[in-house]
């Protein structure tokens, strides 16, 4: 069964910023993801963010893209079976994660 994807409006603008053969990277990520995408110790894909600069990311999970250096940080909603993508961006200095924690505290997710 695979997850309905929701992005947040900020999450689509961080998608349109990314160059044409990026998105379809990405896309496809995000599609296999949504296959299972709770956590890796309840036998899906999702793989925690860690601690970064003391910022609250816990019950998020992390896509990553090596090859492009980015990271798609996106939270599940059990209850109706949706993956809401929060940020998309390059993983330079752990901005994405801040971002995710700024976009976290503004949406109340």
């Amino acid at each position: 069964m695979s997850w309905s994807v929701e992005f947040l409006e900020e999450a689509r603008r961080d998608m349109r910023r990314l160059d044409h053969s990026a998105q379809i990277q990405v896309l496809k990520g995000i599609q296999k993801v949504a296959g299972n995408p709770v956590s890796i110790h309840e036998g899906g894909y999702g793989k925690p963010p860690g601690n970064h600069n003391d910022s609250s990311l816990s019950g998020l999970f992390k896509i990553k893209f090596r090859d492009l250096g980015l990271r798609v940080v996106y939270k599940t909603e059990m209850v109706d079976s949706i993956m809401k993508i929060i940020v998309v961006s390059a993983r330079s200095d752990d901005q994405v994660y801040r971002e995710a924690a700024r976009r976290r505290t503004k949406y109340d997710l």
